[in-house]
């Protein structure tokens, strides 16, 4: 009886995951508006993002200086609580599975860099980001937007290419802090359905390790000490661009987008407890940069003070673990 009983069970539960796998299809959208679609909304702007993501906080950062009004629509990643971003509601906004989506008269912008670029394209005149005047000027923005966005689906192996590559390898000891919040089990759902099972496995190998840990396994440290030679590398090379420009802002007297990428990762490293490490005495220009990125109204109300609970939580949990292991503090300050 017991062997029917569990044979039963298995069953149901494959015809269970079959089915809802169908159902959660999952595929790489491409970048862009698309005009081609067009998704229930209510407002002009819509908004589908995440507190704790990079590329949200660049999109919301961006939408705060051209005094856009959006409806938002906050999507749980693993980080933060649940796998929103692979329900079968979301998936129909991004069957890739991936935050920020903006919307536009119900037509999705996927990727944020091309929907900074697309909201600038559509806001009014009168804001407080530049408009590139010329094809000099547009390039010189390009540029900067490609030097600080997170692309690819393995942004780790290409660190070198942009800063916005180079922050995941950064981002393991908030990710490992705040799984300490989320239940094991919360992650078998994304190994069932997420596009890209690496993520929910280095997920669990981190809420498994600690952040007091991390030092101490080897492919961690290999991929945060990388991830930091790269960094380095970004940012000795903008202390050197600066030194160049008339500024105060990368393309010229008033902010652009050039500059946007930057705000978020700049408090992505200070989220990981590292903003010290890279922005000090040794780089003033991109210290002072830093500084007035950060003053901005528009990161304030766009990113600082959308601080999701979990990553204060975890930020506040590396300070206390890198004051009591040496070999932590050591792998953060280095």
């Amino acid at each position: 009886m017991n062997t029917i009983i569990t044979a039963s069970l298995i069953t149901v539960l494959i015809i269970w995951y079959l089915i809802e796998r169908s159902r959660r299809k999952t595929h790489e959208m491409p970048s862009g508006i698309q005009l081609q679609i067009t998704l229930d909304h209510e407002q002009e702007w819509e908004l589908y993002h995440n507190d704790f993501s990079l590329c949200s906080k660049k999109i919301r950062m961006c939408l705060s200086e051209l005094g856009i009004d959006y409806k938002s629509h906050h999507i749980d990643l693993v980080e933060t609580g649940r796998y929103e971003n692979i329900s079968r509601e979301f998936l129909k906004i991004n069957p890739g599975g991936l935050v920020p989506v903006l919307l536009h008269n119900g037509h999705p912008i996927y990727e944020s860099h091309d929907q900074i670029r697309y909201a600038l394209s559509k806001s009014p005149k009168k804001n407080t980001l530049a408009q590139p005047k010329n094809r000099e000027e547009q390039e010189l923005v390009d540029h900067w937007i490609e030097r600080t966005s997170l692309k690819g689906d393995d942004p780790i192996s290409n660190m070198k290419k942009s800063a916005g590559n180079a922050a995941p390898g950064l981002t393991l000891p908030i990710f490992a802090a705040m799984m300490r919040s989320i239940p094991a089990s919360r992650l078998i759902e994304g190994f069932l359905f997420h596009r890209f099972k690496i993520r929910p496995m280095i997920f669990l190998v981190l809420k498994l390790v600690g952040v007091s840990k991390l030092p101490q396994i080897p492919p961690i440290a290999k991929i945060m000490t990388s991830a930091s030679q790269a960094m380095h590398n970004h940012l000795d090379q903008l202390e050197s661009d600066l030194k160049k420009i008339p500024g105060p802002w990368l393309a010229g007297p008033q902010l652009s987008l050039a500059d946007i990428g930057f705000a978020a990762i700049f408090d992505r490293l200070a989220e990981s407890t590292m903003q010290n490490k890279f922005i000090n005495e040794s780089r003033p220009l991109v210290s002072d940069y830093c500084k007035k990125l950060m003053a901005r109204e528009s990161y304030i109300l766009a990113i600082k003070n959308r601080a999701h609970p979990l990553t204060t939580k975890g930020t506040e949990h590396i300070l206390a673990q890198r004051e009591k292991n040496q070999e932590l503090d050591a792998l953060l300050s280095s």
